[in-house]
């Protein structure tokens, strides 16, 4: 990327999802037995291929190929499962639908599932109500999620959302040279930061989380939320899908998340040492996002999405604000734990 011998995009292998043309998906749903009536509307999607597509005397349904080599057959499954546990229990979810004994497909190199259309807005945030409400539901998601674990999927941590992605960034000249000890020193700290964050909060309980529950991820109707989209569900601890509502300054995300509590602990109990790690999650976040971004940069539509990614300023940025990272995780949690 800034190293000279990077390759340019013209010389990049060919990435798999070239292949998946609109005649292919409409094939892949028509091997499962889904007539396609010619409507395919590709949905804002990059990891995987998201498309919503219209069925021949029927409603528009949505299918989602999986990104090839991310998870293994077992890992999608074992989502697929929690999910479906979910509904079993009326909890407003999407799930994978079963079709011919599976929700889990191949066609031509590419595993899919299908999945019903659902409608909505995004949440208002800001409004009280519908955090307690969001709330409520999240903690209805935690009591099925620590009924058992994950034995496929990594578990979000320190190491998985931290140590390796900062070794992938550092060892994949994805840095300018001028930078790149400044990234790994600031990077490093954080990390440790990270660290003292978990020592704080103690040995907290981990189940099987939602993994990135945020706003986008909710889609409101006037029955409530709907939660969709648990591709990347991990085991982790239950502040991992209530942080990412909150936003501004501190003392709106104290009232934020005593909001979403009052709903929370109507289903969950919430362990409060879990705020020691409010910071820490949020740090890691950052660390990893840069490293997806860089793992996916041989897919031609992350270039076009992210153009600002391989950028000087860009890596200035992540530089500060790990630096602000440091800082807030050595600050007290939302309130006394």
């Amino acid at each position: 990327m800034h190293n000279e011998n990077q390759p340019h995009a013209d010389d990049r292998p060919v990435h798999p999802f070239s292949a998946l043309s609109p005649d292919c998906v409409l094939d892949a749903l028509d091997s499962v037995g889904l007539r396609g009536d010619g409507r395919l509307l590709a949905l804002n999607s990059y990891e995987n291929r998201v498309y919503q597509v219209g069925i021949e005397d029927s409603a528009p349904l949505v299918a989602k190929f999986y990104r090839p080599e991310r998870w293994s057959d077992a890992a999608i499954l074992e989502e697929h499962a929690f999910v479906s546990e979910l509904v079993e229990r009326e909890i407003q979810v999407v799930p994978a639908l079963e079709i011919n004994g599976s929700t889990l497909h191949q066609y031509q190199g590419f595993r899919f599932a299908v999945f019903p259309r659902h409608g909505g807005r995004a949440p208002e945030l800001d409004d009280p109500a519908t955090l307690e409400w969001i709330g409520r539901f999240i903690g209805r998601i935690h009591a099925v999620g620590a009924l058992s674990a994950y034995k496929e999927r990594p578990a979000l941590d320190h190491h998985t959302f931290g140590v390796e992605p900062r070794e992938f960034l550092l060892e994949g000249n994805f840095l300018p040279p001028e930078l790149l000890a400044a990234y790994s020193s600031v990077a490093q700290q954080a990390l440790d930061g990270v660290k003292r964050c978990y020592d704080r909060a103690g040995d907290v309980a981990v189940l099987r989380t939602h993994g990135d529950c945020h706003g986008g991820n909710v889609l409101w109707t006037d029955a409530g939320p709907h939660f969709v989209d648990f591709d990347d569900s991990r085991m982790g601890p239950a502040i991992q899908d209530l942080w990412m509502m909150l936003s501004g300054e501190r003392s709106d995300q104290v009232r934020q998340m005593s909001d979403i509590l009052a709903g929370y602990e109507d289903f969950c109990d919430f362990d409060p040492r879990q705020l020691y790690l409010v910071e820490a999650l949020r740090t890691l976040r950052l660390i990893h996002y840069s490293a997806w971004l860089a793992r996916r940069w041989d897919d031609p539509a992350f270039p076009v999405a992210f153009p600002w990614f391989n950028t000087q300023r860009y890596w200035q940025d992540r530089i500060l604000e790990l630096r602000e990272q440091v800082a807030l995780m050595d600050e007290a949690p939302l309130w006394p734990v």
